[in-house]
């Protein structure tokens, strides 16, 4: 008996996780298309592209899904369990909440495995996929777009301005064209009545079939410094524009490897262990940059013998009134003055450039860290938000859509912010990597172990009657006096 009703738990639970993944990856998709939706609208990108993006980008939202999926989910399975009475009548012949959970435990440690798999294996991939198109997507050109009675610059080198169209989009009247693409100023002039305005086969070129115009152009005359104007009339004249600079190219992928976020435990750790390498060589060469500066206290042999010279003419007995100065003659004094304060200000520079570059060096091993461990954080937090879940749906005894949605999103919510707050303070070094990236589920991991405790001895925190009979008990400790 005890067998068939494992495999009715995982049975009642497979489905709304199922459900529940795909409608919250989903809702995922769908804002970040909103999100990047005016990068993508108005370039011609074909159908194609935008799906393999989309493709890419719901995998690379799979961390977040999953986990609220299993929160959803196990509410919804328990609550619907607990709404029916199968939980009372469960328990009523002698198996534990916690026997009741053991097969589901089990299945959301394989998933958790799985999701770990997952993020170290196919999230990079797909997180190169993703943000390589993504770049290629907002960098690319909008389609040309040439309005009436307005100037036209998308096409390099040309400035382009049509009085007005007819209504088949093609013929043109009155064109201006600046042509400017030698770069030198605007001394190539073409001016028509009409034309036709006709893309070529491959769409690569656009051409301007002209009619009745004029050509000027503006240059120096050979041989002399004569500013002279040419003008050259037209009955027909066939103007092409280059158009491969409005098509959508790929950059070589190649170029994003080395992003934390497209790297798996293994080479993530590789670069963690070269950071710190790096670390420990930066600070020897802070060291070696500054010794030229600093004469006392130095090895160099030219050095120790100008350290035995200043004690020879310093003796302790003598005295000077306010400056080392006073001990330099006249003649040398401002010599010296001039290689101290070049000296220092050498010496700052030095220290700015080191402290900055150690910057840079410390956010990147921080963000390297912090990816490190969260390709564990997501597998954790799938048993932790089961831990989470079940107890509550055995607690509120709820199915459906309703409550355990409304519940769900609020504990997810604050698994989330607090993640988020844990990694922003990795990122300002306030805290540790393994600290921020712990927070959330140092947090609410207690409160996991106090809901199976609950949800253990029939608690009943999230039923009305509860609240009723603890509001009429503090009633009766501090009476209420009706006022007339």
């Amino acid at each position: 008996m005890i067998k068939k009703l494992d495999i009715l738990i995982i049975r009642s639970f497979i489905g709304p996780f199922i459900v529940t993944f795909f409608i919250s990856l989903f809702v995922l998709v769908m804002q970040f298309f909103w999100l990047y939706m005016d990068d993508m609208i108005g370039k011609g990108i074909n159908i194609w592209t935008i799906i393999q993006l989309l493709i890419y980008m719901s995998t690379t939202l799979v961390p977040l899904a999953l986990p609220l999926s299993i929160l959803l989910a196990s509410i919804m399975t328990f609550g619907n369990m607990g709404e029916n009475f199968e939980l009372v009548a469960i328990k009523s012949s002698g198996i534990s909440f916690l026997r009741f959970m053991r097969p589901l435990l089990v299945f959301i440690l394989f998933v958790s495995g799985l999701a770990f798999l997952f993020s170290n294996n196919f999230i990079p991939v797909a997180n190169l996929k993703a943000f390589s198109l993504l770049y290629d997507v907002r960098n690319s050109k909008p389609t040309l777009n040439i309005k009436e009675g307005q100037f036209t610059n998308e096409i390099q080198g040309y400035s382009i301005r049509v009085g007005s169209k007819d209504k088949d989009g093609n013929t043109i009247r009155d064109i201006i064209i600046y042509d400017h693409s030698e770069n030198s100023g605007n001394t190539k002039v073409i001016l028509a009545k009409e034309g036709q305005m006709i893309s070529a086969a491959d769409k690569q070129s656009l051409i301007f079939k002209l009619k009745e115009g004029w050509r000027y152009e503006e240059g120096y005359s050979r041989g002399t410094n004569d500013l002279t104007q040419t003008r050259m009339h037209f009955a027909k004249w066939d103007k092409v524009f280059d158009l491969s600079a409005f098509n959508f190219t790929r950059n070589n992928e190649d170029l994003f490897k080395q992003s934390y976020q497209m790297m798996n435990v293994s080479q993530l750790s590789e670069q963690i262990d070269s950071f710190n390498r790096t670390r420990i060589k930066g600070y020897n060469a802070i060291g070696a940059n500054l010794a030229p500066y600093v004469v006392l206290n130095s090895n160099s042999k030219e050095d120790t013998l100008l350290e035995t010279r200043i004690k020879k003419l310093v003796s302790p007995t003598r005295k000077y009134d306010s400056s080392f100065l006073q001990l330099i003659p006249d003649t040398s004094r401002n010599a010296a003055l001039t290689v101290a304060m070049n000296n220092v200000r050498n010496f700052k520079q030095s220290l700015d450039i080191s402290s900055i570059d150690k910057k840079i060096q410390e956010d990147n091993f921080l963000k390297f860290d912090v990816e490190w461990h969260r390709k564990f954080t997501l597998s954790f937090a799938c048993i932790l938000l089961f831990l989470i879940g079940a107890p509550l749906g055995a607690i509120i005894r709820k199915g459906g859509l309703g409550m355990p949605l409304v519940i769900a999103v609020i504990f997810f919510m604050a698994f989330h912010i607090l993640n988020i707050t844990g990694e922003k303070l990795v990122k300002t070094n306030t805290l540790p990597p393994w600290a921020g990236m712990w927070l959330s589920t140092v947090i609410l991991l207690p409160l996991a172990f106090w809901l199976v405790k609950s949800a253990r001895n029939d608690s009943q925190i999230f039923t009305k009657e509860w609240y009723i009979r603890i509001w009429r008990l503090i009633k009766n400790i501090i009476p209420v006096k009706n006022i007339a």
